[in-house]
């Protein structure tokens, strides 16, 4: 439940709404400037497919009980590397044509994508140690 909330609060603050409380805001905030909901192809092809920068791309479902656990773990990895990378967030169910197009058929699927195009993938949950190797070899660092 306390996870559902804090999840409702983050993805309201990422579309719209006042800032996070005091105490959060520096949790939040970083993830913010790194992490985006994808809106529809269009914004999927400017914001990831043209992205000048490495983008994870975290396809998910509101019913996917193993992506509640991943999505925010990955958000935190992203956000630790300063600006490297983004990460964009696909919710299959919204966007079943994107998740058809790169072959995603479980959640959670994570693409790396560098250039436009996919380089690395991986299903399923992850713990920080292989999300940092992950990214890492994704940024080349």
């Amino acid at each position: 439940m306390a996870q559902r909330l804090a999840l409702r609060r983050l993805l309201s603050l990422t579309t719209r709404g006042p800032p996070a409380p005091p105490g959060r805001a520096f949790g939040t905030s970083a993830g913010l400037r790194s992490t985006f909901n994808v809106q529809d192809g269009s914004d999927f092809q400017d914001r990831v497919v043209n992205s000048p920068k490495p983008v994870v791309v975290d396809f998910h479902a509101q019913w996917c009980g193993p992506c509640k656990i991943l999505g925010p773990r990955l958000e935190k990895m992203v956000a630790k590397q300063e600006g490297k990378v983004v990460m964009a967030k696909v919710d299959i169910d919204d966007h079943t044509d994107l998740a058809i197009e790169y072959e995603v058929s479980a959640v959670p699927t994570v693409l790396a994508m560098k250039n436009g195009d996919v380089v690395d993938k991986f299903v399923g949950i992850k713990d920080e140690d292989q999300l940092e190797a992950f990214l890492k070899k994704l940024i080349g660092a």
